[in-house]
């Protein structure tokens, strides 16, 4: 008896690790030596690839890709259809394996649908990238981003709310009240 629950028709490679209370849906692919945290969800439609790592808590929604190279935190969130890529210039007819991007995704960050992640770009913690943006460059900690390529718009707090910061650089997340400094264009929590 397993500690996390697999559709039946999930694909489950062995040599993979998966964390108990992780729930793979339908018709989901989970590749060998991929490492998937406690309480993760895998929706419809996923492939993981080899040597993928993904944290505790992590959800990932239907028709997502996450290719080899890709390391999430904990608690972040992958938007329905959204995908990573690893080879900055693919041809078919040419072998690059060997040539694959690393892309980190900080803890708490949220990826909207339909977001394309360039490899090679990390995304801060607590960063959030907007529906359809294509991310090309790396993302700081808190950054909202949106666009083709996206560009950043502001910050957002750990609850996932617009900062709005005051003369002396301090936000206050309408839902957490939890404060935010602002300085030398970088976001911490107070």
């Amino acid at each position: 008896m397993s500690d996390f629950f697999a559709h039946e028709t999930a694909v489950i490679d062995e040599g993979c690790t998966i964390g108990a209370g992780t729930k793979i849906w339908h018709f989901s692919h989970i590749m060998p030596d991929c490492v998937l945290g406690e309480k993760c969800n895998i929706g419809q439609n996923v492939v993981v690839s080899p040597k993928v790592v993904l944290g505790k808590n992590v959800k990932v929604q239907n028709n997502v890709s996450i290719y080899e190279g890709v390391t999430c935190d904990d608690d972040v969130f992958l938007g329905p259809s959204m995908v990573f890529t690893n080879v900055i210039n693919p041809r078919s007819a040419v072998n690059r394996k060997n040539e694959y991007l690393k892309t980190h995704v900080g803890k708490g960050a949220s990826i909207g649908a339909n977001a394309t992640i360039v490899c090679g770009h990390d995304i801060g913690k607590y960063a959030f990238i907007g529906a359809g943006a294509v991310v090309t460059k790396e993302v700081p900690d808190y950054a909202l981003v949106v666009g083709n390529p996206a560009r950043q718009m502001g910050w957002m707090s750990e609850f996932g709310q617009r900062l709005n910061f005051n003369e002396e650089g301090i936000a206050v997340c309408e839902e957490s009240g939890e404060e935010y400094k602002l300085e030398n264009n970088r976001v911490s929590k107070i």
